[in-house]
């Protein structure tokens, strides 16, 4: 009998005190940065990133 497939759901754990905002760099890629600094190195790899919250 065939084994079903799970769907791999990646979450990031939750941290205390820590401002974090989601970017989407592409049409699939969402990513969850937390500092303006990060922002500044992934806008040069993905020019098109936007900040969605």
């Amino acid at each position: 009998m065939p084994r079903k497939k799970r769907q791999l759901i990646l979450t990031q754990p939750v941290r205390e005190g820590l401002k974090t905002f989601k970017v989407r760099l592409d049409a699939r890629t969402v990513i969850t940065l937390a500092s303006k600094k990060a922002l500044e190195f992934w806008k040069e790899k993905y020019p098109n990133a936007v900040v969605i919250g």
